[in-house]
């Protein structure tokens, strides 16, 4: 039986069926610490997430503060690329679930 081109489900290609994360936030917490300038911080928060200098300067700076800062959110695959390049000057930074 010939399939009726109006009945296929357009699925993008990037969505695993079988995750059960699809359709949840993630964010992206990034830690303080003792050994990277604020500037090396604040350039690779914007490398890694693409926002304005003001925005990272202020997760920089509340990571400092406070001694963490949600840096990034969005789909966990996003979130972990992100992560990856925070960490590849050594940040520390972790994924978890939004609230």
């Amino acid at each position: 039986m010939p399939i009726d081109v109006d009945e296929l489900i357009d699925i993008d290609e990037t969505t695993d069926i079988g995750d059960s994360d699809v359709g949840r936030l993630w964010r992206v917490i990034l830690y303080n610490d003792n050994w990277h300038t604020f500037d090396e911080v604040i350039a690779q928060v914007q490398k890694a997430t693409g926002c304005s200098l003001e925005r990272a300067v202020a997760i920089t700076y509340e990571a400092h503060t406070k001694g963490r800062a949600v840096a990034y959110e969005g789909s966990k695959e996003k979130c972990k690329r992100v992560v990856a390049v925070l960490r590849e000057i050594r940040l520390q930074a972790e994924i978890d679930e939004a609230p």
